[in-house]
């Protein structure tokens, strides 16, 4: 990436978040990073500045409008990059999905990329152009067991990511998506400290199989991908969906 852009990150506490946090402020950019998680985010950022990150952290609920504008209030009028990866989970069939799980991952997993892009478009458009990048999933273009709420969100997400690249091509404003496949993050460690205790080793092995390749994916290879999306060397795409996945998809017998 030639220059200084000043980049928002939503759920940039965590996880692959903190990932594409901890990457674009290394790189010397203007990291404004957003995030539920309030204690997480501020040891994230005074640690960042203090290895010499121009970081801003604004602990924000995406899934409230008032709550967005607020944040937006404190962001500069001109923005390159909004990297919406602020998302949760559910495990469950539609059987196992109660009305509270469905509405809980559609208001941070879809209305959550609305209230942000909304209110990001005006600052990107003040600045003659820039990108927005969605976290996808693979489970929005493949079935996947018991994981029915999830999914929805993620079908959302790549429809929402075509519908903002075709509005907003003329503007000079690209948007992508990416879909990884199993990434290790805390959530995964969590998940199976929950449903497989004294089993940890075992089941996180057969889930790394499951990826042709062998591995989960690391945060750090998602972030490299959101990096060069958000770069004028991906000045030339828009409206894509990209997998990075360990050959999950094209790869499955």
């Amino acid at each position: 990436m030639k220059k200084e852009k000043t980049v928002v990150i939503t759920g940039g506490a965590s996880g692959i978040g903190l990932a594409i946090t901890q990457l674009f402020a290394k790189k010397g950019h203007q990291t404004i990073f957003l995030d539920y998680n309030s204690n997480a985010g501020n040891d994230v950022a005074s640690t960042l500045k203090k290895d010499g990150g121009n970081i801003q952290f604004i602990q924000t609920d995406v899934s409230d409008f008032n709550s967005v504008r607020t944040a937006f209030d404190q962001i500069p009028d001109k923005i390159d990059t909004l990297i919406n990866n602020a998302g949760i989970s559910h495990v469950g069939n539609l059987e196992e999905t109660s009305e509270d799980d469905f509405e809980r991952l559609f208001q941070v997993n879809v209305k959550g990329i609305y209230t942000c892009s909304n209110a990001a478009i005006k600052k990107l458009k003040t600045n003659g152009g820039g990108s927005i990048i969605n976290m996808c999933s693979v489970a929005a273009t493949m079935g996947l067991a018991d994981r029915f709420a999830y999914s929805m969100t993620k079908g959302a997400v790549l429809s929402m990511t075509l519908s903002i690249a075709r509005d907003y091509v003329s503007e000079h404003i690209r948007c992508n998506c990416i879909s990884p496949g199993r990434v290790h993050t805390p959530f995964v460690d969590g998940f199976l400290a929950k449903n497989y205790p004294g089993q940890e080793k075992e089941m996180f092995a057969k889930l790394a199989a499951t990826q042709p390749i062998g591995r989960m994916g690391k945060p750090e290879e998602i972030a490299a991908m959101v990096y060069y999306l958000a770069s004028d060397d991906a000045s030339f795409i828009t409206g894509s969906n990209f997998n990075i996945d360990g050959g999950f998809l094209g790869l499955k017998a």
